[in-house]
C-alpha cells in the first residue's frame, strides 16, 4: 500500500533499526521494527546499551528515510526506544508518520519527559535508585552521578504520560529491581501517581543473563503478592546480550 510522503528533513543520530521479536512487556513475542535513538539524560549503572547513552553513536537519518524502512518490514509494530526517544523533537513527526502508515507505535521512555505525541503503548520505565552511577569509573568527576540522580525522577511528567494513555492496553510500568529493597521504592513511586493499575507493573530482574529460578524467587513472590507482572527478556532468552535484536 502506498502512503503519502510527508517531508521531514531535518535528521536525529539512530543508532540501530532492526526487525526483531518484542522481548519485553506485554507485547513479549511480536514481530516488531525497532528504532534505537541515540542520547539520553541520564546515565543508568547498568544501562545494557550504553552505545545510545554513555556513548552515543549512531548515523543520522531523517523522519522519511525511517518510515520508508518501517513500512518496508514484515513487521506491523514498531519500537521507538534509545537513550531516550522523548528528548528528540523528531520523534513525533516520526510517531505521526509510523501510525499514518498503520503501524502499531510503542515508546519506551523512563518518563523524565512529557510530550503531546501519538502512540498506541507508553512503556514506561521510571528509574530507580539502583540506577545511579556512583563511584563508576565513567564518571570520574561523579558529575553524571548527580546529574542522573536530580533527573531521573519528574512526577509531572510521569503523571502526564499516565494521564494521556488511557485506552485500553495503551499504558505499562517496568521496573528494573536488583534486591528486595527495591519494592518500597516502587511502592512509593506508583503510591505519588493515579490512574494506574496493579496488572500493568512488570519487574524485571536486572542483568544481560537468563538469571537461575533460585536468584529472583523473590521477584516472582512480590508479583504474585501485589498483582504485578513478572517481566522476562525474551531477547536474553534467545540471542543473548547482543545489538539488533
Amino acid at each position: 500500500m502506498a502512503y503519502p510522503l510527508v517531508v521531514h528533513t531535518n535528521p536525529v543520530l539512530v543508532s540501530e533499526t532492526f526487525t526483531s521479536l518484542q522481548g519485553e512487556g506485554s507485547l513479549v513475542g511480536v514481530p516488531s521494527w525497532f528504532c534505537r535513538l541515540s542520547g539520553c539524560n541520564l546515565r543508568c549503572r547498568w544501562c545494557d546499551t550504553p552505545y545510545a547513552s554513555w556513548s552515543p553513536e549512531g548515523t543520522k537519518r531523517t523522519v522519511d528515510e525511517l518510515v520508508a524502512e518501517a513500512t518496508a518490514s514484515p513487521a506491523r509494530h514498531a519500537v521507538l526506544t534509545g537513550g531516550e526517544p522523548m528528548i528528540f523533537p523528531q520523534l513525533e513527526a516520526l510517531c505521526d508518520g509510523l501510525r499514518q502508515a498503520g503501524m502499531h507505535v510503542t515508546i519506551e521512555t523512563a518518563g523524565t519527559v512529557d510530550r503531546e505525541i501519538a502512540f498506541d503503548l507508553m512503556s514506561l520505565s521510571p528509574k530507580l535508585a539502583n540506577s545511579t552511577p556512583t563511584d563508576d569509573p565513567r564518571d570520574p568527576s561523579g558529575a553524571w552521578a548527580a546529574r542522573h540522580e536530580g533527573r531521573r525522577l519528574d512526577f509531572d511528567a510521569l503523571q502526564a504520560l499516565v494521564d494521556r494513555s488511557t485506552a485500553p492496553r495503551a499504558r505499562q510500568f517496568k521496573f528494573v529491581v536488583t534486591s528486595e529493597a527495591d519494592l518500597a521504592e516502587i511502592e512509593d513511586l506508583l503510591g505519588k501517581l493515579r490512574g494506574w493499575r496493579p496488572e500493568e507493573v512488570y519487574l524485571m530482574p536486572e542483568g544481560v543473563s537468563v538469571p537461575e529460578p533460585a536468584r529472583v524467587r523473590w521477584v516472582v513472590d512480590a508479583c504474585i503478592a501485589r498483582g504485578w507482572r513478572y517481566g522476562p527478556r525474551l531477547h536474553i532468552e534467545l540471542f543473548g546480550d547482543t545489538r539488533g535484536t
